[in-house]
Parts: C-alpha cells; structure tokens; sequence
C-alpha cells in the first residue's frame, strides 16, 4: 500500500511512500520537481472529461523540463521501522520544504490510532 507517490496531487508531490515488504515504511525523495502549471486533472469522475485533462497533463509533463528542488535530502531513500517513525520521517521533510498532501500524514496518523485499538492491553 503506498501513501503517495510522485504523481500524487497532480504531480505536485515529492516523496513515494509505503509499507514495504521487506519490512517498515519506506520513502523515496524526488531529486527535481515539474513545471508548477502543469495542468490539473480537477474532473471528479473518470468520463471523457477526466480523459481530457489526463491526456493534456500527460502531453504537457512529456515535455516538461523538471527543475532540481535543491534541499538537502534529494534523491535519498529511507526505511523506517514504524508508523510513528514514518510521521516524524515526513515532518522532518515537510519541515524542510518537500511537498506532499496534508492527506498522507493524516493516513499515517489514522494507521497509528488503529494499531492503538487492536494491540492488547498488558
């Protein structure tokens, strides 16, 4: 299961994260970042209306020049061992300036409280 990837929010994201089956959680840092206008898909179906804006994305990003983000962790990989890991691993780089939707730390929160509701009680 992945939290986010690189196309997540329109491409707009910069870390691929999920629970890897090696074991923990792991995040994948992006090295560079698209064009701010590429274009949005906003249809909240996937008819023929959805179908236009995701082709015109895909058009434009073929022949988008990326930009390098120039923070300090681009291009880097990290596991993590726990959920709680994972939250202060994605503060850290949001605090940094990575960008990522408000969803994926809201995901990894609501993953924490259930593990709370089903471990046993000593």
């Amino acid at each position: 299961m992945s939290y986010c990837r690189w196309s997540s929010d329109d491409y707009r994201c910069d870390l691929y994260v999920y629970a890897d089956v090696s074991g923990g959680f792991t995040v994948h840092v992006a090295s560079n970042r698209v064009p701010d206008d590429t274009p949005r898909c906003t249809s909240k179906s996937f008819g023929h209306e959805w179908f236009e804006q995701h082709k015109a994305q895909m058009t434009f990003l073929a022949a988008a020049e990326r930009t390098p983000i120039g923070l300090s962790r681009d291009g880097e990989t990290f596991n993590v061992p726990t959920l709680e890991a994972l939250r202060a691993l994605l503060l850290d780089l949001r605090g940094e300036g990575y960008l990522f939707p408000d969803a994926v730390l809201r995901a990894v929160e609501d993953d924490i409280a259930g593990l709370a509701l089903t471990e046993p009680t000593p």
